[in-house]
């Protein structure tokens, strides 16, 4: 465990994961799920919003005046010098598929005093894939594996020619698809894997590029600090760093410059 200045607050996000592991695993692929759709016309189950729920309680109880923002039910962090950010279920459709790459995303988030924004502490627990990775502000990207805990790094694969591509799919990408098929084509390999899941492949050099063109901040907060701590690059299409562009890129610093480029040509 992390002896950094941001070590208990990294130990809290883990029993957060352990909380929200326990509700989500004993709801997937339960016959009962309840699934209803949001006003964006996207599905919600009933563990997103029991997971959220058990993670607003807790930190009420040990961050009483840490700011929140979840994905099912909004934000109080007006003002907040600090603040938690909340994916209940990353990949809600696969969870409600029974497909298993779904996952748990906390991420803890700093307000500098000009105003500027940096997550420094992220989780993201995938108790289906027996898999969780964490990182801290200068610490370092960890996965555990079934109780291995297992340091990670970036690929230095430099080429996009060379390059493994993960995405979700290609809805989003608007005015960029025809540059993003186009390094499709370039690229050694392409796998629709998506989600937190590519993100993390390139945190853990098993992938070299993660390509998300619509996402909420609570889709990448976790995630921006992982790849960042595990020697990467988290940008949006447009190549503006961290988790508040409304879009996700995850690569290696050797390739991060010439994908922006391409993906914006």
């Amino acid at each position: 465990m992390s002896t950094s200045e941001y070590a208990d607050d990294l130990a809290l996000a883990h029993l957060l994961a352990d909380i929200a592991d326990s509700i989500s695993l004993d709801r997937y692929q339960s016959l009962d799920l309840v699934i209803t759709t949001k006003p964006d016309n996207t599905p919600v189950t009933d563990a997103d919003r029991a997971v959220e729920t058990a993670i607003r309680q807790a930190l009420a109880t040990h961050r009483p005046d840490d700011g929140l923002l979840g994905e099912e039910f909004g934000s109080d962090i007006t003002g907040a010098r600090r603040y938690w950010v909340i994916d209940p279920i990353d990949g809600t459709k696969n969870f409600m598929r029974g497909v298993p790459t779904w996952a748990t995303l906390i991420a803890l988030v700093e307000v500098k005093v000009d105003g500027a924004q940096e997550v420094v502490v992220g989780v993201a627990s995938s108790p289906a894939l027996a898999r969780r990775w964490h990182a801290s502000c200068c610490e370092g990207a960890y996965v555990t594996f079934n109780g291995q805990v297992r340091k990670i790094s970036v690929s230095e694969v430099s080429s996009i020619n060379d390059a493994s591509v993960a995405y979700s799919d290609f809805v989003g990408f608007d005015s960029r698809l025809d540059a993003f098929n186009t390094i499709l084509k370039k690229a050694w390999r392409t796998r629709g894997m998506g989600d937190f899941w590519s993100h993390m492949l390139v945190a853990e050099g098993a992938v070299d590029i993660a390509i998300e063109p619509t996402l909420a901040v609570w889709d990448m907060a976790a995630l921006d600090i992982i790849v960042r701590e595990a020697g990467g690059v988290f940008t949006n299409t447009s190549g503006e760093h961290g988790p508040f562009g409304g879009s996700g890129v995850s690569t290696n610093k050797a390739i991060h410059s010439d994908l922006i480029k391409a993906l914006n040509s």
